[in-house]
C-alpha cells in the first residue's frame, strides 16, 4: 500500500502537469506568434497584398471591376465573420472605438473600389508605386535622424524611378491611383491604431471593420457581381481573392502593427512596389525595365538603412 506521502506527490505532479499543459495551450498561440520577427509578417503581407490583386486582374473578364472589388469584400467579411464572430465585442466598445472600427470600414471599401479602378487602366507595379506617396509623408514626419532621412529619401527615389514614366494617356487611372494612395495613407493610420487597442484590437477589430466594409461597398458594386453569382467558377476566384487580398495580408498588418511603430511600418510600405513589380512579372509578365530595377535596388536600401528611434 503506498504511503500518504508518496500518493500526495503524485497527485500533486499530476495536477501540475495540468496546469502546466493548461498554460502553454493558452500562451502557446501568443507565444508562437510573438515568436516571429514583426518585419516577417510585413513580408508575407506584401507578397499577398499584390498576389491576390494579379488574379482579381485575370477575373476582369468575367466580371466589372466594382463587382471584383464587392466579391473581394464579401468573402473576407464572411470568412471574418465565421472565424471571429466580431459582432460579440462590438456592441460593447465605447464611442471612440465604435467610430475607429466603422471608418476603417470605410476606408476599406473606398480604398479597394479605387485600387481595381486603378489597375484595370494601369499597371499593378505603377499603381503600387503612387500608393507610397502617403506612406513616405508619414515616414518624413516621424524620421528623427539623419540616417533614417535618408533612408526615407533613397526609398522615395527608387519609387519615382518605378513609376516616371508611366502616366501619359492614362488620366483617370492616375486619378484613381492617387484616390488609393490617400486612402491607404488612412488605412494605416486606422489599422495601426486598431492594432494597439485592449478593447476589440487586432485582428477582432480588423473582423468588425470588415463587416462594415461589406455594407459600405454594396451600393457601389453588388450590381456588377450580380451576373456572376451563378458562375461557381468566378465566385471561387472572388472567394481566393479575398482571402488572399483582405484576409491574409490585413491579418498580416495587424500583427506587424502591434510591434512596429507607424513610422517603420510606413517605410516598409516602399517594398510593396518592388513586390508588385516581381508578382506582375510572374503572374501577368509585364517585364521590369533596367532603372525599374535599379529603383527596386533603391526602394532595399531604404528599407535597410531606417532604424526605429526610441
Amino acid at each position: 500500500m503506498p504511503s500518504i506521502r508518496y500518493v500526495h506527490f503524485g497527485l500533486c505532479q499530476r495536477q501540475f502537469g495540468i496546469a502546466q499543459a493548461t498554460t502553454a495551450r493558452l500562451i502557446g498561440p501568443a507565444a508562437r506568434i510573438d515568436a516571429v520577427p514583426p518585419q516577417a509578417y510585413f513580408v508575407g503581407s506584401a507578397v499577398f497584398h499584390y498576389l491576390g490583386p494579379s488574379f482579381a486582374v485575370l477575373l476582369f473578364a468575367r466580371v466589372d471591376v466594382l463587382g471584383v472589388a464587392w466579391l473581394r469584400i464579401a468573402s473576407a467579411a464572411l470568412v471574418f465573420a465565421l472565424w471571429r464572430h466580431p459582432w460579440r465585442k462590438f456592441m460593447a466598445l465605447d464611442r471612440a472605438g465604435l467610430l475607429l472600427i466603422i471608418a476603417l470600414g470605410a476606408v476599406f471599401a473606398l480604398m479597394n473600389a479605387c485600387f481595381y479602378i486603378a489597375i484595370d487602366r494601369l499597371p499593378l507595379a505603377t499603381v503600387a508605386a503612387i500608393e507610397f506617396i502617403g506612406p513616405i509623408a508619414l515616414a518624413l514626419i516621424a524620421a528623427r535622424t539623419s540616417r533614417n532621412v535618408a533612408a526615407v529619401l533613397a526609398a522615395a527615389l527608387g519609387v519615382y524611378l518605378l513609376t516616371r514614366v508611366r502616366f501619359g494617356g492614362q488620366e483617370l487611372g492616375v486619378a484613381f491611383a492617387f484616390a488609393n494612395a490617400a486612402l491607404f495613407t488612412a488605412y494605416i493610420v486606422l489599422a495601426h491604431r486598431v492594432s494597439r487597442r485592449s478593447a476589440m484590437g487586432g485582428v477582432d477589430g480588423l473582423a468588425a471593420a470588415m463587416m462594415f466594409a461589406f455594407v459600405f461597398v454594396s451600393p457601389i458594386g453588388f450590381a456588377g457581381a450580380t451576373h456572376v453569382l451563378g458562375d461557381p467558377v468566378a465566385i471561387a476566384a472572388g472567394i481566393g481573392v479575398g482571402v488572399s487580398s483582405s484576409v491574409i495580408p490585413y491579418v498580416f498588418d495587424q500583427l506587424a502593427m502591434a510591434r512596429l511603430a507607424r513610422a517603420t511600418y510606413a517605410l516598409f510600405v516602399a517594398l510593396l512596389p518592388a513586390t508588385a513589380t516581381v508578382i506582375g512579372v510572374v503572374v501577368l509578365r509585364q517585364l521590369p525595365t533596367a532603372v525599374d530595377l535599379a529603383g527596386i535596388g533603391l526602394v532595399m536600401v531604404g528599407v535597410a538603412l531606417q532604424r526605429e528611434v526610441a
